[in-house]
């Protein structure tokens, strides 16, 4: 009986506690939902976000609740949006706005939308990096390692490697052909290996061009660098030299001597083999005839600023002046591009508009060359210069080079 007693009052005890909570939900409900049951519209889905120049790009989409009638895109720290309207259809739709005048940096958004009554969804928020001036003022063209004229009279380019975070996308070329006809091509940037061939191109000519970069691989903008000027090497030789190797003699001894043929100049100094010198046939190299200069053995005994050249006119621009060689020269030997018709003597090189020296070891083969600049066109003198007074020396030239570079 005492049991039953108990079991009641725990029965009663636990009603009165129900109805008390019930009691509270009504209250909770009388004060915040006195209008009814909070509404929530569908929020925007696949929600992304795209960089761009100062601006971004926002995109998402609708799959339901067709009562969504706008949304708003907030950000710096919801002082600032932007509201689109939204008409919906029966099916999916697409969002998609441009938030401009954006700082550079990287830039949080948040996405809520709203229906015909007010009500407000919960929040999506994404985030993407805008570039401006700052980002734009560290681009550079991208490098060329050298650009040259073929012998098909094509220019070939060949490009400097690039990583792939480098974000360049197309190197864009502009130049003139032979017809005189201007070109505007666009290079498709590969990594590694990237070579252009301009046909028919115009010997003499620049190329000019600029780089275009993605900051991302989804970004909105390309960046471009400013146009640059490139030159193209071509070897201009021909144009504006003659008798450049193997070289042609104007008399001959009948065995290995010989002057050379115009439009050389050679100072008498160097003409020291019984009338002759300044030419050889060198027959056992099998390499035909060679500018050269040799003092004593069976040659007069000293030469002093001795001197061979050639006087052409040139226009302005970068010229590279290229000879082969071999020398078993003990004094300095020069190759010398001077402005007028003559080459200076050795002590006034200091006036001359450029020079190098042969290879400082006997018994040495190379290939030298010496760049000079040109501000109009003008007459030049090309050539060589020695002072050959310490024994029996020699030195060949078996051609010569002259390219714009």
């Amino acid at each position: 009986m005492k049991q039953h007693k108990i079991t009641t009052y725990y029965i009663i005890v636990s009603l009165v506690l129900i109805i008390s909570a019930c009691s509270k939900m009504d209250d909770y409900k009388d004060k915040y939902m006195a209008g009814g049951a909070i509404t929530y519209p569908g929020k925007m889905d696949s929600v992304m976000a795209f960089s761009g120049k100062s601006r971004v790009e926002i995109t998402g989409l609708f799959t339901s609740d067709p009562k969504i009638v706008k949304y708003k895109v907030f950000w710096n720290s919801r002082q600032d949006s932007l509201e689109v309207p939204v008409q919906r259809t029966s099916g999916v739709d697409t969002a998609k706005v441009i938030i401009p005048g954006l700082p550079e940096g990287l830039m949080n958004f948040e996405i809520r939308t709203f229906d015909a009554k007010g009500n407000i969804s919960i929040p999506v928020n994404t985030s993407a990096n805008v570039y401006g001036d700052l980002y734009q003022s560290a681009l550079i063209n991208r490098g060329i390692v050298n650009a040259e004229m073929q012998l098909d009279g094509s220019a070939l380019i060949s490009w400097a490697d690039v990583s792939k975070d480098a974000g360049i996308i197309n190197m864009q070329i502009m130049y003139s052909d032979n017809a005189g006809m201007t070109h505007d091509t666009l290079i498709t940037s590969d990594l590694t290996g990237l070579t252009t061939s301009l046909p028919a191109f115009k010997s003499g000519n620049t190329i000019s061009y600029r780089t275009a970069y993605l900051p991302n691989a989804t970004a909105i903008d390309t960046f471009y660098t400013a146009y640059e000027v490139h030159t193209v090497k071509a070897d201009v030789t021909s144009l504006y030299l003659s008798n450049t190797g193997p070289f042609d003699r104007a008399t001959y001894d009948g065995g290995r001597w010989g002057t050379l043929a115009a439009p050389w100049i050679t100072s008498t100094n160097v003409i020291n083999h019984s009338g002759y010198g300044g030419y050889a046939s060198e027959p056992w190299l099998n390499i035909g005839g060679c500018l050269v200069m040799e003092s004593g053995w069976g040659g007069t005994a000293n030469i002093v600023n001795g001197k061979i050249s050639q006087t052409t006119t040139l226009p302005a621009g970068n010229y590279i002046f290229q000879v082969n060689c071999y020398t078993e020269a003990l004094d300095p030997v020069y190759i010398v591009a001077a402005a007028g018709t003559t080459l200076p003597d050795i002590s006034d090189l200091s006036t001359a508009l450029g020079y190098t020296t042969f290879p400082t070891k006997v018994g040495t083969t190379a290939t030298i060359q010496f760049t000079f600049t040109l501000t109009q066109q003008e007459q030049v003198t090309l050539g060589f210069l020695a002072t050959m007074v310490s024994g029996n020396q020699y030195w060949r030239v078996p051609s010569v080079k002259l390219i714009k570079n």
